[in-house]
């Protein structure tokens, strides 16, 4: 059986299900079944996005995109991980509570709505991976020069 797709889905106890969908590849038989989030062993065959998570990741700008999704898929295989769901678009790599400076918060407010999302959670996740909880307008700095090649002007 070969992993065709993954749905996110909330179980009536407030847990977590996912709804896996497979196929077998010589017959053609389609399966799907519903299978608590942590209890996927065996079902997900390589690493897999949640429908819900490639959809946040087709809703970012074409050029970023793919740059992010490196990253992620980068984090979840060292961490033994085989599905990336939306939950895991969020959390920095440390889990840890990351801290604004007033500026930086600002200056993210100005960032187009269809971009902020994602800045944010870039932020969060590089300052966390550098083992720092604080958000600095120098940081920002850096991750615009990396994602789009220069960094602003002083304003």
């Amino acid at each position: 059986m070969h992993t065709e797709g993954i749905e996110e889905r909330a179980h009536e106890d407030g847990g977590l299900q996912w709804f896996v969908r497979s196929e077998c590849r010589g017959c053609g038989l389609k399966v799907g079944v519903d299978v608590p989030a942590a209890q996927n062993s065996g079902l997900v065959d390589r690493l897999m996005w949640t429908d819900e998570a490639l959809h946040r990741l087709e809703r970012m700008p074409p050029y970023v995109a793919p740059l992010y999704r490196n990253d992620i898929e980068e984090q979840a295989r060292s961490r033994g991980e085989r599905v990336v769901t939306y939950e895991v678009l969020l959390r920095p790599a440390t889990g840890e509570r990351i801290e604004w400076d007033p500026e930086a918060e600002r200056r993210l407010d100005r960032v187009p709505a269809p971009v902020r999302a994602m800045a944010k959670i870039e932020l969060e996740r590089t300052a966390a991976d550098r083992g720092s909880n604080r958000i600095t307008v120098a940081l920002m700095e850096e991750i615009k020069a990396k994602y789009f090649g220069m960094a602003s002007q002083k304003e």
